[in-house]
């Protein structure tokens, strides 16, 4: 039974969650263009989140939306590319805690087989510059988590994690 508040209004009722609650979990999706050994980096502009920093062409997943969907879509979107969902190959996932916001993120990362058109920088507004870096020298301005998967990446591992306590 509800015991009224100090208004003599019922009180409100505040239920726990059990610990058996599914977690809330951000999905981003990342695009690798590497070859010859350098990879495509845009600067990112007018951003919440990482401006003046290089980051992969990234995005995250909507809801109802599939997770190569949303890859292509991200492509086509910031990049001009049209890139078939069966051509993606997921190269690496980071399971990463946000310092900033306490969330946790799964980041994928794709690597498509192939993709129609030519990259171009297609969201002027949020990308100030798109240009290739050599895996080996990326630059010293880069989001953190982007630098550590890429590394993974040419490590050839498959599964990562980072910002989590030891």
């Amino acid at each position: 039974m509800t015991q009224p508040d100090h208004t003599g209004h019922p009180a409100e009722t505040v239920t726990a969650r059990p610990a058996t609650d599914p977690l809330m979990l951000v999905v981003g999706v990342h695009l690798v263009l590497a070859d010859d050994g350098a990879v495509l980096l845009g600067r990112r502009l007018n951003t919440s989140y990482a401006a003046g920093l290089w980051h992969l062409p990234a995005g995250h997943m909507e809801r109802g939306e599939r997770i190569t969907r949303s890859m292509a879509r991200e492509a086509e979107e910031e990049l001009g590319i049209v890139i078939a969902e069966d051509d993606l190959e997921l190269v690496h996932t980071l399971h990463h805690l946000d310092a900033d916001d306490g969330r946790s993120r799964l980041q994928l990362f794709f690597r498509p087989a192939r993709y129609d058109g030519e990259v171009r920088n297609a969201e002027p507004h949020k990308c100030e510059e798109l240009r290739r870096w050599p895996l080996n020298l990326l630059p010293a301005d880069i989001v953190p988590y982007t630098a550590h998967a890429l590394t993974e990446i040419a490590r050839g591992s498959r599964l990562s994690t980072v910002g989590w306590p030891a």
